[in-house]
């Protein structure tokens, strides 16, 4: 049987009626492709083109006799594999995210309602943890990406880009009114009950890093386990909140909290994609990452 591609070749050249715009089409030489008719006409028996000083001519009793079946067989053969590539484009199937609730809340749920809405073949399992217990879930095959907060380090996962900011920042509702517009120091914190996330969370071990290394220590009066009740509390007057802004702009907008004027600001971090340092993503799951500029 005839190589295919002899005869794909014996189709560019008679299309461009030149060896050397079939060779630039093909992205091949032009001895080569000057051989490939040679040996498409030796194992047809037949010669295919006429060879003249203004180009390559379709013989009558060869090249054009079989132009047209090879010119519709390419494109039903072209069109096959076009098919079987839009198969593997298919976004289908169920991606598993991690993250925390806050993550899902603040960053992720606009972002999965419309890829919803473009692919709605995908199912979403949400998995909702702190950013340590989402990693090794990760890490375990449990979930197929996490949205993790940043700073994170670990040798067995992935880390992509900063998908978005976090700025954290100290926040009290009316009982604190004295304090708005007056400049503090993170010491003077020390003289206010002071309300933190959980410890074993990343914004906790960042504020500790960060202050540690200024020398001071601050502790919490009173520990929360999300975001939502620290809102709560401090609205409440039970004390000063550190918060993300991206987490109260709505208290902070209503005039239910106000940001304190603390110096030094706390350090900006991030929230990043996380994946399996062997993953093999699924089309569904690239579409997904790629909603957020980033590239896998």
């Amino acid at each position: 049987m005839v190589n295919l591609e002899l005869y794909r070749v014996f189709y560019t050249v008679a299309k461009c009626g030149s060896l050397t715009k079939a060779a630039q089409e093909l992205f091949i030489s032009q001895p080569a492709v000057s051989q490939a008719i040679k040996q498409l006409e030796g194992q047809l028996g037949t010669t295919l083109f006429n060879r003249t000083h203004r180009g390559m001519n379709l013989s009558a009793a060869g090249g054009k006799l079989i132009f047209k079946q090879v010119e519709e067989a390419l494109a039903l053969l072209d069109g096959a594999e076009s098919a079987l590539s839009e198969l593997k484009s298919v976004a289908e199937g169920t991606i598993r995210i991690g993250a925390t609730d806050s993550i899902f809340y603040y960053f992720l749920a606009d972002k999965i309602a419309s890829f919803g809405e473009k692919y709605p073949a995908v199912r979403f399992e949400l998995i909702s943890s702190t950013t340590p217990d989402t990693v090794n879930a990760l890490k375990e095959g449990k979930c197929d990406v996490a949205f993790v907060n940043l700073p994170l380090s670990d040798s067995d996962v992935r880390f992509y880009g900063t998908v978005s900011h976090i700025s954290d920042i100290f926040v009290a509702g009316n009982k604190y009114a004295d304090l708005k517009g007056k400049q503090l120091s993170l010491t003077d914190l020390h003289e206010y009950p002071l309300l933190m996330i959980e410890e074993n969370t990343v914004a906790r071990r960042a504020l500790a890093a960060y202050t540690g290394n200024l020398g001071i220590r601050l502790e919490p009066d009173i520990e929360v386990a999300n975001w939502d009740m620290m809102l709560k509390l401090v609205i409440r007057g039970m004390g000063i909140g550190c918060i993300p802004r991206e987490y109260c702009g709505k208290e902070l907008e209503g005039g239910e909290l106000f940001e304190l004027d603390c110096v030094p600001a706390l350090p900006v971090r991030g929230v990043g994609i996380a994946l399996p340092v062997r993953a093999n993503p699924s089309f569904a799951l690239k579409e997904f990452i790629g909603m957020f500029d980033c590239i896998l």
